[in-house]
Parts: C-alpha cells; sequence; structure tokens
C-alpha cells in the first residue's frame, strides 16, 4: 500500500461518502480487477472518490513505477527503440500524474544537455537495466527487446535545483561512487509506487490486480480508472508527421519517433460495503493530453480509433463475462475473513540459469503454507546481506507475472547483475487481505561473467575488482568503439583467447599488478577524453 499526502487524507476524512471502517479483527475489503491487455502496454489503475479527490494507486507498470521512465535524464520527445534509455516519457500517465498529488525533483543529464545523447564515460555508469541507443536497421531485424546484446553505460542524471516532475524516479540503481551523482543514492527513497509496481502483463493472457483498501478508506461509492498507453500506436491523426523526431540532436539517427496515439482511460464506478459488488466498462471514457502538459480526461472522438485490435480504445481487449456481459476492465469488490498470515518462503538459493540468475524458493501460501499468496516483496542489494531493519530501504524487484501454490517452487529471474560482486535478496510474501510474513534472506556471489557483463580480464587483474571506474569505462570502450570495426573484433577476440591465463598471472602478485596498471595508464587517459 502505498503513501498517500497529507492533502488527500485530510480530504478522505472530510468526505461525506465515506467514513473509516472499523472491520473485525481478520475481516478486509478488497477489490479484484480484470482486463486482458494486448501487447507492449503501459497500465496504471488509482481510485478516486465521487468527488473526484484521489484516493489511492492500486497497481503501476515498471516501466514507470520502478524504472523512473517518466523522469529520466533527456527531454520527453526523444525517439525511442526497445529498452532505449533517455527521455523523461511525461506523455505516458499524463491523467494520473496530475492526479496523485505529489512532486518529485525532476532528473537531468548531469552536463545540463538536455538534448544530447552522448554522454562522457566520467558521468556513465554500468546500466542494469536499459539497453543502448539502437539504430532503426538493428531492432527492425530482430534485435531482442528484452535484454542487450552488450554492456551498456549510462549517465544516471542529477535532481534538477528548481525544475519539478510529476512523475516518480527510477528505484533499482546503486550509485556508483565517483561517477554517478548524489542524488542517484536518494532516487529510491522518493518513490512511493514502487510497491505497487508490477511487471507488465503479458498481452493476450487475462490479467488480475488486487487492491486492499486501508483502513482509512470507509464504506461508500468510489471510481476506479484505468489509465493504458503504447508506444507508436499511430493512427491518422497522430503519427510519425504530426508528432516527428525532434530537431537538432545528437546521434538522431538512432530510434524512431514514438508518439502516436495518447494515453486512452477506462472508469468504473464501484462500491465497498458488506456486501459484493461487480462493475464493468466495455468502452473507454476518454483519454489524456497527447503533449502530457495536463491531466484533463478529453472527450472521446473521431480521433482516437475503436475497432483495430491492440490500439487506440481497443488496447484493452473485449471479453466476455458472467452472464455474457462483455467488458474491457471489471471490478469485484467483497469481503474476506483472513487473520493467518502466510509462512516464510523456505530453501531460498540462487543459481546460473541463461542468461542471467534465477533466485529459486518454495512458495509459502495464503494462510500459512496453504493456498496462493497475492504477491511478493522482494528486495535485492549488493553488499551486507538485508534485515529486517534495513528491508524497506533496499531496492525493489517486482512479483513474478506468474504465481505459484504453497510447497511449489518458485523462480525469480535476476537481472542486470554486477560481476565478482556480494549481493543479498530477501523475500516476504503478502496474502490478498494485506497480511505480512516473515522475510527470508539469502547471500551469493556472482561469478566474473555473470549475465551480460564479461569482465575485462587483465584490467580487473590490475585494478583489483570488476567495480573499478577506469574497467568499467575500458569495458565501454571495448564494446562500444572496438566491436564496431572488423579490426577491431578481430583484436577483442584474440584479447578474450588469451587475456585469462595471463590475467591469472598478473592477479596473483603486487608487483606485476602494479606493472599493469602503469602500462594501462596511457590507455585509460586516452579513452576518458573519448565520448560516444
Amino acid at each position: 500500500m502505498i503513501r498517500r499526502s497529507v492533502l488527500a487524507a485530510c480530504i478522505l476524512a472530510a468526505a461525506s461518502a465515506a467514513s473509516a471502517r472499523a472491520d473485525a479483527p481478520g475481516t478486509c475489503h478488497f477489490v479484484d480487477v480484470d482486463f486482458t491487455p494486448t501487447a507492449d502496454l503501459q497500465i496504471v489503475a488509482w481510485i478516486e472518490d465521487t468527488h473526484g479527490n484521489y484516493v489511492d494507486t492500486a497497481y503501476i507498470t515498471q516501466a514507470t513505477g520502478s524504472f523512473g521512465m517518466g523522469n529520466r535524464p533527456g527531454r520527453y520527445d526523444f525517439n525511442s527503440a526497445p529498452k532505449w534509455p533517455y527521455g523523461r516519457r511525461i506523455t505516458t500517465f499524463p491523467v494520473w500524474a496530475h492526479k496523485h498529488g505529489q512532486t518529485f525533483p525532476e532528473v537531468e543529464f548531469q552536463n545540463g544537455q538536455d538534448s544530447d545523447l552522448s554522454h562522457g564515460f566520467s558521468q556513465s555508469s554500468h546500466e542494469q537495466h536499459y539497453c543502448r541507443p539502437l539504430l532503426p536497421q538493428e531492432y527492425g531485424s530482430g534485435a531482442d527487446a528484452t535484454s542487450c546484446a552488450t554492456s551498456v553505460f549510462t549517465d544516471k542524471g542529477v535532481f534538477s535545483p528548481s525544475a519539478k516532475s510529476l512523475y516518480p524516479p527510477r528505484t533499482d540503481l546503486t550509485a556508483q561512487s565517483g561517477t554517478d551523482s548524489d542524488s542517484v543514492a536518494m532516487y529510491p527513497t522518493m518513490n512511493p509506487f514502487d510497491v505497487v509496481s508490477q511487471a507488465t502483463p503479458e498481452g493476450g493472457a487475462p490479467a488480475t490486480l488486487s487492491w486492499t483498501p486501508p483502513a482509512t478508506v470507509g464504506e461508500g461509492d468510489y471510481v476506479l480508472f484505468v489509465e493504458v498507453s503504447k508506444e507508436a500506436d499511430m493512427d491518422d491523426t497522430y503519427n510519425a508527421s504530426s508528432y516527428p523526431a525532434p530537431k537538432n540532436i545528437s546521434y538522431s539517427q538512432y530510434g524512431e519517433p514514438y508518439r502516436g496515439q495518447p494515453s486512452v482511460v477506462y472508469r468504473v464506478p464501484f462500491s465497498i460495503s458488506g456486501t459484493e459488488f461487480v462493475g464493468t466498462a466495455s468502452d473507454y471514457a476518454g483519454y489524456g493530453d497527447p503533449d502530457g502538459q495536463d491531466g484533463n480526461v478529453r472527450t472521446p472522438d473521431a480521433t482516437i480509433v475503436t475497432t483495430v485490435p491492440g490500439s487506440g480504445a481497443s488496447r484493452l481487449q473485449l471479453v466476455a463475462g458472467e452472464g455474457g456481459t462483455m467488458y474491457r476492465v471489471q471490478i469485484h469488490a467483497r469481503v474476506d475473513h483472513d487473520a493467518l498470515a502466510p509462512a516464510a518462503p523456505q530453501n531460498l538459493v540462487v543459481t546460473p540459469a541463461a542468461p542471467n540468475l534465477v533466485a529459486t524458493f518454495t512458495a509459502p501460501g495464503d494462510d500459512g503454507v496453504t493456498g496462493k499468496v497475492s504477491s511478493y516483496d522482494i528486495r535485492l542489494a549488493p553488499g551486507e546481506p538485508i534485515t529486517e531493519a534495513t528491508f524497506a530501504a533496499a531496492p525493489h524487484l517486482a512479483t513474478p507475472a506468474q504465481l505459484v501454490a504453497g510447497g511449489q517452487v518458485q523462480s525469480v529471474p535476476l537481472e542486470g547483475l554486477l560481476p565478482d560482486t556480494d549481493y543479498s535478496i530477501a523475500i516476504r510474501a503478502t496474502d490478498d487481505c494485506n497480511n505480512t510474513g516473515p522475510i527470508t534472506v539469502t547471500a551469493f556471489h556472482t561469478d566474473i561473467a555473470t549475465g551480460s557483463v564479461d569482465a575485462c580480464f587483465i584490467a580487473t587483474a590490475a585494478y583489483g575488482s570488476t567495480m573499478a571506474a577506469d574497467v568499467g569505462m575500458l569495458r565501454h570502450f571495448r564494446d562500444v568503439m572496438l566491436r564496431r570495426s572488423a579490426l577491431g573484433e578481430l583484436f577483442v577476440e584474440t584479447y578474450y583467447t588469451f587475456g585469462p591465463p595471463v590475467a591469472h598471472v598478473v592477479g596473483e602478485s603486487d608487483l606485476l599488478r602494479e606493472s599493469a596498471r602503469d602500462a594501462l595508464g596511457p590507455l585509460v587517459e586516452r579513452v576518458r577524453a573519448i565520448v560516444y
């Protein structure tokens, strides 16, 4: 459950339609929302009272909720491509953004160059989630949109001293000293939506999100809003001609215009009471600002297509519910009686699983070890093992899309990990009555070739750790510069053939390590002066 602003809490307390509930112990109200998404959507769901006052955010896809897509360095109209790293996408959820009542410092490039895709090594650290900008012919020919082909370095940005954003910064980062700004360490502490952030649901598969109203939300009438956006959803009104790529952008040949049809909004009134309630919406209620400048819901019109599956008003599929009622969004509000919390996950281990690592554990149940939990709170951090005291401050991972019943094996992929690094993962389960179980923690160490990050053998031996900034910079030079030419690729392949045994010898001798650092010094200085 996310924190609400003091203003929202005061509005709720004063609203005549609802008063604080006094549920019996083990009794809770909860709300299920059913929909079937099409592919490549971003979705947020929130609740308002009947006067239009914001109550709570129930669900947000992790691109915006965890990975900061709405508040990251770069202008909002930058081009896009698979896992594109830059550009604050303020057009993603403009209605929700103007409703939730919170503001955050705007994240900008450290050098202040908002229109520049090129950033120096000294301000670019290893990127664990996004890929480098791609040329259209690269992703058009089948580039993998879920993982990066090579190690990537990006500028994680710095807080603007004056500009504000309605979107939270990303929460998945561990600041790299000497490269990232001091702001990066503050990003996770400023994002209240991370706890309801989930992976984007699979297109074509029925999805359900659950919301447990807090005790401050009384019985009465409310309204559910679901806002859905999609990049490059072009039509006759919204397309690359009417919303073209910005001009005067360095490396403008990368990516393509993404601003197609704006976000669409679905609206379902519902009631929280002592009896069950089912409500549906089969049509969209309107659409958001194409430029993200206001939170108004625009009346449906001919600029939004309604007959093309996966596009415009049909981004959520029309499906049949109980009794044959057709809906795009269905809400089911009811009362549950559950005083028993989930047990702790058992047998938590981390093992290799191409292309990264995977954490597996024996799933607890909704009641102790029986049933199926509603979600997991998963935290992953480098360094010392996570404890109860540090759990809430550790970076958050999304709940797996497919949950298994108690006693079965549950898996969680671990992506973008740094090599040769100590990590700790902690997991606790939550049931549909918002009862939480104890945490389970395990520590593990990544090897020298974890995931897509293959170490620079000799440089690593010379500097002692792949975390060293100069090693990362040399690896970046290898991936971005050397591998763009046949001669450079030949050098890299030769290096990886003969480098490991040499590195082993260097790493065993302090004298050889010092000599190697001296030998690498001129190369480091030359590479440091290069920008990509």
